[in-house]
C-alpha cells in the first residue's frame, strides 16, 4: 500500500505539472513549490522552533484561525509557521499577520518530509480537520515532535475503518492527540484502538461567533439595498447553484440578492450575467455605478474577503457547493441569525446536519423546492429559524479554550 501511495503522489504531481500551462490554479500550485526549500532556508530563523500549522485551503485556515489568534494574543513571542496545500489558501493568506512564515507544503515524499522538518524543526505541529500525510506524520513521530489534529471529524464510511484500511490507520497512529468535533469521531477512533482523542468541538465556532462584532460597514451595499426589506445573500456559489438561483430570482423582483461566487475569474462572472435577461438586473461590485446599482436586483461580488460581513445585510442565506463536492461555510451566515439554505450534498458536514435538525437550515434539490422555501419564509418564520441558527453557534463555541489549556498543560506554549 505504501508503494501505491507513493505512486499516487507522484502521478498527481506529474498531472499538475502537465496541466499547469493550461490551468491557472495548477500553475500556481506548481510555481509556488519552485525553489521552495531554498526560500525556506533563507527566510526561517535558525533555532526559532516555530509552531507549525498546516491547512489544506482557505476554509481550514479559518477553522484554525482562532487557535493561532489565541496563541499570538497570550504568547506573542511564539513564532508561527503556516503551510498550505492549495493556492486557494496560500494566495489569499500568504501575508496574514498571524504567521511569521507562510509557505506551500512540499509534496509528501520521504525525502521532502525529512528536509522540510530539518529546516523548520517545529516545537509541535497542528493539522486541521483532515489531510493525513504519511511521510510528514511518520517523520514527525520519528523526531518525537508532537502532532495534533484540531476539529477532527470521522465517519464510519471512511477508509480508516475498512478492513483494507490498515495503511491509513497507521498514519493516524502518529498523531499525539485528536481534538474531535463530536463524540462519534471519538468513538470511531476508539474502535481502531486509538484512545488519544477527546471531544472539544469545532474551532470554527470560536471564530464565527466574533464576526458580528467585527463586521465591516459597506456603504455601497447599503445603497444597493435601499428600499428593500427582503435580502438574500448567496455565498460561495458554483454554476449549479447560480442556475438554480437565477431560475427562481427572475420571478422574485421584490427580493434583492447579493451574490458572492466561489470563482471570481472573468469568464465565470460573464456566465453568471448571461443567466439574467436584462442588464439592469445585475451589477458588479468592482465596476460600481450608483445609478446602475440602485436599479439592480442582483449585485455580484467580484472580490474575496467581503463575504463574512455581507451576511449581516441579509434575511436569508444560500450557501453554495451542495450540488458538487459539498457545501461551503454555513456558520458565517448562521452567526448573524440567518436561516440557511443549501443543496443536497451536506451529510459530511456536522453543522449542516445539526442546523437542519434544529429547523434553522433547509436543503433543496431543485428550483421548485427553493421557490417553496421563499413562499414558506414569512417574516416570523425567518426570525424564528434565524434565532435558532444564532443560538446554535453561540452554544457550540469554546473549543479553542480547551485546546489552549491542553497545550499549556503539556508545556508546549508559554515557555519561551
Amino acid at each position: 500500500m505504501r508503494l501505491l501511495y507513493n505512486l499516487g503522489i507522484g502521478f498527481y504531481t506529474l498531472f499538475l505539472r502537465i496541466l499547469s500551462p493550461f490551468h491557472p490554479k495548477a500553475k500556481r500550485w506548481v510555481e509556488g513549490r519552485v525553489n521552495l526549500f531554498v526560500r525556506m532556508e533563507q527566510t526561517i530563523e535558525k533555532g526559532c522552533k516555530p509552531i507549525w500549522f498546516h491547512f489544506a485551503s482557505l476554509g481550514e485556515f479559518e477553522q484554525g484561525r482562532s487557535v493561532m489568534e489565541a496563541i499570538k494574543k497570550k504568547y506573542p513571542n511564539e513564532k508561527i509557521l503556516i503551510t498550505f496545500f492549495s493556492p486557494s489558501g496560500y494566495e489569499v493568506r500568504k501575508n496574514t499577520p498571524l504567521a511569521n512564515y507562510v509557505f506551500y507544503l512540499p509534496v509528501d515524499t520521504a525525502t521532502y518530509a525529512k528536509r522540510f522538518l530539518q529546516i523548520v524543526d517545529p516545537s509541535f505541529a497542528v493539522f486541521t480537520k483532515y489531510e493525513y500525510w504519511y511521510h510528514y506524520f511518520r517523520e514527525l513521530q520519528r523526531r518525537k515532535i508532537p502532532l495534533f489534529v484540531i476539529s477532527a471529524i470521522f465517519r464510519e464510511d471512511q477508509v480508516f475503518f475498512k478492513w483494507y484500511g490498515g495503511f491509513f490507520r497507521q498514519i493516524l497512529r502518529n498523531v499525539s492527540f485528536f481534538f474531535a468535533q463530536n463524540m462519534d469521531s471519538v468513538y470511531w477512533l476508539k474502535a481502531i484502538h486509538i484512545t488519544r482523542a477527546g471531544l472539544t468541538g469545532d474551532t470554527r465556532f470560536d471564530r464565527v461567533v466574533e464576526l458580528p462584532k467585527q463586521r465591516r460597514d459597506i456603504p455601497e451595499i447599503k445603497t444597493f439595498l435601499e428600499g428593500s426589506s427582503q435580502v438574500l445573500v448567496a455565498g460561495s456559489t458554483w454554476a449549479e447553484d447560480e442556475h438554480l438561483l437565477a431560475d427562481v430570482l427572475l420571478r422574485k423582483d421584490d427580493w434583492k440578492t447579493i451574490l458572492a461566487p466561489h470563482e471570481i475569474h472573468d469568464s465565470h462572472l460573464q456566465q453568471i450575467e448571461q443567466l439574467f435577461p436584462s442588464a439592469l438586473f445585475f451589477s458588479r461590485f468592482s465596476s460600481y455605478n450608483l445609478e446602475a446599482v440602485r436599479q439592480a436586483n442582483v449585485l455580484i461580488i467580484d472580490n474575496i474577503g467581503m463575504l463574512s460581513s455581507l451576511y449581516g445585510y441579509g434575511n436569508i442565506a444560500y450557501i453554495g457547493g451542495g450540488f458538487g463536492a459539498g457545501i461551503h461555510n454555513t456558520l458565517e451566515a448562521a452567526t448573524y441569525g440567518l436561516p440557511v439554505i443549501f443543496g443536497p450534498k451536506y451529510a459530511k458536514f456536522q453543522e449542516a446536519v445539526d442546523l437542519i435538525d434544529l429547523g434553522a437550515a433547509f436543503s433543496i434539490d431543485a428550483a421548485g423546492a427553493l421557490e417553496r422555501l421563499f413562499t414558506h419564509f414569512t417574516s416570523d418564520r425567518m426570525q424564528l429559524a434565524g434565532a435558532k441558527a444564532k443560538t446554535y453557534v453561540q452554544e457550540k463555541a469554546g473549543a479553542t479554550q480547551i485546546i489552549m489549556k491542553y497545550l499549556e498543560s503539556q508545556r508546549l506554549i508559554g515557555s519561551k
